[in-house]
């Protein structure tokens, strides 16, 4: 693809300034020897390009040779170059592409406006990735992106959260990445479902067309669909109370939005222990979660949790009471 080699040199140029045939060769993957030829073509072409040779040398695109991209305000650069490159991006095949558009883009700028891309990316980093949070699997995403494009049904077998397979034909309507993980919005007969992209065992793409329909908007039924999931969740009310030595731990364990929890709703008791409600999906996820700070949670209601935890622990004292045997 020498065409897309000719402008990734201009590009190149325009954005660094001056770059030497080795770091140019380097940067594209070609010998030095290709990136003379290449430079003897532009020149050729009228591109006003030349070498300069010795220490502090190399290639150069005469001065003032620049594409400007006017209009754009110093936030509105700012705002443009501040997100880099998704890693939901990467995970589609886009990150070269987003990377090959921020170059154009950044080539096309004037100096002043360059300058402030350039601050905006060795200043802030946008990592939409979650702590201690295993990447997903999604080998299926990039035949999910062609059904999407090609408005075609697929015929998935999926495994849902109880582990069991299914089988459904779906019209694929649209891919979202909420917090790293990708989720499918698709159709099956009347009914729209949304499945975990990770959770598919097998996506086959069929020769069948599907008419997308036009008042469909993918933002607006998200958007719709995760108030619909929050509110659908079963409340398992608990209330606990929490040592000083562990307070600066919840974050860990519940993330940062206890810490706003804790300032509308926690209290101090007179022993000096934080007294707080939480709500969970069930008493077995609520033991789970809680059982692992041992001493330090003490869970003041209901009581059928406190017995739980009673018989958990009275079971684990006994399983480590028997003698050592090799498994």
């Amino acid at each position: 693809m020498r065409a897309d080699r000719l402008l990734s040199i201009l590009l190149l140029l325009q954005t660094k300034g001056r770059l030497t045939a080795g770091k140019l060769a380097e940067m594209l993957e070609v010998s030095e020897r290709t990136i003379y030829r290449d430079l003897d073509a532009l020149s050729a072409a009228g591109i006003p390009i030349y070498a300069e040779r010795g220490p502090g040398g190399g290639c150069i695109l005469t001065e003032g040779y620049r594409t400007n991209l006017t209009g754009l305000t110093e936030a509105e650069v700012r705002s443009l170059f501040m997100a880099g490159v998704p890693g939901p991006l990467s995970d589609l095949g886009l990150g070269e592409v987003l990377e090959d558009a921020f170059l154009k883009l950044l080539a096309a700028l004037p100096s002043v406006r360059r300058s402030d891309a350039e601050r905006v990316r060795q200043r802030i980093m946008l990592d939409s990735a979650g702590w201690f949070q295993m990447e997903e699997p999604v080998p299926f995403l990039p035949l999910l992106q062609e059904a999407l494009w090609e408005d075609r049904r697929i015929h998935l077998i999926y495994r849902k959260p109880d582990h069991q397979q299914s089988e459904r034909l779906v019209d694929p309507y649209g891919l979202v990445a909420k917090t790293s993980i990708w989720y499918l919005v698709a159709a099956t007969g009347q009914d729209m479902r949304v499945y975990r992209v990770s959770r598919v065992i097998s996506a086959t793409l069929t020769h069948e067309q599907f008419e997308r329909p036009e008042s469909f908007d993918l933002p607006t039924y998200w958007k719709t669909w995760c108030a619909d999931f929050e509110n659908s969740r079963t409340q398992y009310p608990v209330k606990i109370r929490i040592a000083p030595d562990a307070v600066n731990s919840l974050p860990l364990a519940f993330g940062e939005g206890i810490r706003t929890q804790i300032e509308q709703y926690g209290s101090w008791d007179m022993e000096g222990w934080l007294v707080l409600p939480m709500t969970f999906e069930n008493m077995d996820i609520a033991c789970g979660r809680l059982v692992g700070f041992g001493p330090l949670i003490e869970v003041l209601d209901p009581p059928e949790l406190r017995e739980h935890i009673i018989h958990l622990a009275e079971r684990i004292l006994a399983f480590y009471h028997q003698p050592t045997t090799s498994r």
